[in-house]
């Protein structure tokens, strides 16, 4: 039977390739404890040869086989020629592997160990973070809903007692005026047709009128005005009187156009 050999360690030497193969060196200590009356062994040194699917399947590079630690297993050789062969021993491998370190390890447990300590600290927060969220749209949206009505409010507030004060101001206005008043218009914007600004009103009348006014303030009858045109219908005499006394505005009932 061939004689089998395993070996574990790194590499020594810089890997050298050839056509169908890669090698390189690699050494080993002797055993520590030799037989009394003989020598302790030294270190042998090794040359390994590895066909190149089998080295490229472990995924080692020049770089990585000097500072990984593998395990070859083979059959020694005496065959090959010693230019390619400086070890004491060739090896031809069968098989090689690339071992775990300790040191690699020894890191990764802490690192693993911070990662599963780590879903711990992170469920806190996101419990934590839950419980805040479930609270907060207990309070968040009545306070939404308080806002959005108190919006709308104030400005119905506010223009409500403007318009009834307008309402009320018209009404009071309105009711000093002689009965049957609409409104009140400017005497500025009143149109008189020509056909009233050929007459004369009666002076005697016309004076009854101004006495009226002299004693009440106001006219005894509204101003009939079309709507829309604003042209006098009716109530000629009475815009004299208005014009004569200097009336800013006269009570006036509305006749709508035909």
């Amino acid at each position: 039977m061939p004689h089998k050999i395993t070996l574990t360690g790194s590499a020594t030497g810089p890997l050298r390739e050839y056509d169908r193969y890669v090698a390189f060196d690699m050494r080993e200590k002797g055993s520590p404890s030799a037989p009394k009356g003989l020598k302790k062994s030294t270190f042998i040194s090794y040359t390994v040869f590895v066909a190149k699917k089998a080295f490229n399947k472990t995924g080692l590079t020049k770089k990585s086989i000097m500072h990984e630690k593998i395990l070859i297993q083979g059959e020694p050789t005496l065959d090959i020629p010693i230019d390619e062969c400086p070890g004491e021993v060739g090896v031809i491998c069968f098989q090689i592997t690339v071992l775990p370190n300790k040191n690699n390890k020894e890191k990764n447990q802490p690192e693993q160990k911070k990662e599963d300590s780590a879903p711990s600290q992170e469920q806190k927060n996101t419990e934590s973070s839950k419980q805040g969220e479930e609270q907060a749209p207990v309070s968040q949206p009545v306070a939404k809903e308080e806002k959005k009505e108190v919006k709308p409010i104030q400005p119905e507030v506010q223009q409500a007692p403007m318009e009834e004060k307008k309402t009320e101001e018209k009404k009071t206005t309105l009711s000093n005026q002689p009965k049957g008043t609409q409104d009140l218009l400017n005497v500025a914007d009143i149109i008189v047709p020509e056909e009233f600004l050929k007459t004369r009103p009666n002076p005697e009348k016309t004076q009854k009128v101004i006495d009226f006014v002299k004693r009440t303030g106001r006219l005894d009858e509204p101003l009939t005005i079309e709507k829309g045109s604003k042209i006098l219908k009716d109530g000629y005499r009475r815009y004299v009187v208005a014009k004569t006394v200097k009336m800013n505005q006269v009570p006036v009932v509305y006749e709508y156009q035909k």
